[in-house]
């Protein structure tokens, strides 16, 4: 009743729950009534936060994977206990087999007993019921074992001396000694919030199902294969990248050692030379939709501005001398940026380089989280650092030429101060490359290009890894935040030039009397 709220509980409270259910599944005695709760409690803690987690908590959820594995085993002859995100059950073998499956079907997003099955016919079980399986786990058992299941017979000679007729009669008999019983315990845990990982981080918040097996006699186990069928995640393809892992309780992290991955279609498959709790770790790669090649109507819109903005640049140069050096040069240089932009815009607006799809690797190393990253190729990012440029210098350029006519109106007779040109170079050209520098050294790296830019075409980002917007990336706080200041500057100096304009003087209204 306690848990029943997880997402409320408190680091504390997580712990304190998780060391009383420890101490309970230790008991020599559980009745099946507290088992069951026992095992409700484990399954709403797998719903609490991970974020409220302390070192000590998870040292406790810990030790209570180990305990559980423990309990699986001795649980009992084919039992089974399901909760929403636990599975628990158990069975002992009295005859050889050459393996034992267990398998978790397709249904909805929690636990019940008839998605679960363990034993010699869990395979026939499992296509029986109709429903793909998401997770199939083989424990294949020695073969030379198979005479330790057989009835071991011993022969007893017994002597009787009967002493009047000296004579000495044999008499044997044999009788069994008893049959050998393996038991196997698996627990199914439907995330992995209990396993800590330091080495393999979760960006995009999947979700890895752990499966766990234990053996009675470990030296009858041959090997454990296991299939899971990782879920996908909305915004990504198939699998990239995978390792088949299990948890190293002496490391406390995952570990690939005794494992071997191999290539199935149907999903990601194992194969391990020991018993303990499994995993995979899969790398997930993103599916981009890349943008269209630019039609013919964008393509003649821009042509057509660039040769206005080169003829205007044109005039404005051969008529200069009746219009001054300043606005001159501010009008040039918004020419220029403008033609610039146009021009990146036609030929370097659409990815030229196309991330491809790449094969999964022969190798089982743990990758370094649950989103493949690629490395920078091909000219996007320095197209998109110069869109960027060019884009705010052209607004720059924009609110020195208002600051221009603001001198002009105000200052008629001096006009703008002496050194405005030296300023207005500094500003237009070095404003610019200062926003474009800051969001280039805290956004880019090689190994990660899409903190800076898109994939899909070469522009600022402005999505984090799950579609949603991120005001951490460039594209607020690198342009459309300057953009907006540049605009508000031009609007106060709009309103200042209307009412300098329209509004008259009172006193030039006044009509003046002759004597």
């Amino acid at each position: 009743m306690l848990t029943s709220k997880p997402e409320q509980l408190t680091s504390q409270n997580i712990t304190s729950a998780a060391v009383t259910v420890n101490n309970l599944l230790s008991a020599s005695m559980l009745n099946k009534s507290v088992a069951e709760s026992v095992v409700a409690t484990i399954s709403q803690l797998m719903h609490t936060d991970e974020d409220r987690y302390s070192e000590d908590t998870y040292d406790a959820l810990e030790n209570l994977t180990e305990t559980l594995e423990d309990f699986a085993l001795n649980m009992g002859n084919s039992s089974v206990l399901v909760q929403p995100n636990l599975a628990v059950q158990s069975i002992k073998l009295s005859k050889w087999t050459p393996q034992v499956q267990f398998y978790s079907t397709t249904g909805l997003s929690e636990y019940s007993p008839e998605r679960i099955g363990l034993g010699a016919d869990a395979a026939n079980m499992a296509s029986s019921s109709g429903l793909p399986v998401d997770i199939q786990l083989n424990i294949k058992l020695q073969k030379d074992s198979q005479k330790d299941w057989g009835t071991v017979y011993v022969s007893v000679l017994i002597l009787r001396d009967i002493i009047k007729s000296q004579i000495l009669n044999t008499f044997s008999f044999c009788f069994p000694i008893g049959n050998k019983n393996l038991g196997i315990g698996v627990v199914l845990y439907e995330n992995d919030k209990f396993f800590n990982s330091k080495q393999f981080n979760s960006e995009l918040d999947t979700k890895r199902r752990v499966v766990s097996t234990r053996l009675s006699d470990r030296s009858l186990l041959d090997n454990v294969e296991f299939t899971i069928r990782p879920e996908n995640t909305s915004g990504t393809s198939a699998s990239y990248n995978f390792a088949c892992v299990f948890w190293d309780y002496a490391h406390r992290d995952w570990r690939t050692e005794g494992c071997v991955k191999i290539r199935d279609p149907n999903g990601v498959h194992c194969k391990c030379n020991h018993t303990t709790n499994f995993a995979v770790l899969v790398s997930f790669r993103a599916d981009y939709t890349y943008s269209e090649a630019l039609n013919w109507i964008s393509i003649v819109g821009c042509s057509l501005s660039i040769v206005g903005l080169v003829l205007t640049a044109v005039y404005q140069i051969k008529t200069r001398k009746q219009r001054g050096a300043n606005s001159t040069m501010l009008l040039v240089n918004i020419c220029l940026c403008m033609t610039t932009y146009y021009l990146l815009f036609i030929f370097g607006i659409n990815n030229p380089v196309k991330s491809s799809e790449a094969s999964v690797s022969e190798q089982n190393v743990i990758p370094s989280s649950d989103l493949e990253e690629n490395v920078d190729q091909g000219p996007c990012t320095a197209i998109t650092a110069l869109l960027q440029y060019s884009l705010l210098a052209t607004f720059a350029w924009n609110i020195l030429y208002a600051a221009h006519v603001f001198f002009l109106i105000r200052n008629a007779l001096n006009g703008p101060p002496r050194a405005f040109r030296t300023i207005a170079m500094t500003v237009g050209w070095g404003l610019p490359a200062v926003i474009v520098g800051i969001s280039l050294s805290t956004t880019y790296s090689f190994r990660n290009p899409l903190g800076y830019r898109q994939e899909e075409f070469c522009w600022l980002a402005s999505l984090d890894k799950m579609g949603r917007f991120d005001p951490k990336r460039p594209m607020l706080w690198g342009f459309l935040l300057p953009l907006a200041v540049m605009l508000c500057f031009n609007t106060s100096l709009l309103v200042y030039f209307s009412q300098t304009i329209c509004c008259a003087n009172p006193n030039l209204k006044r009509y003046v009397t002759k004597p």
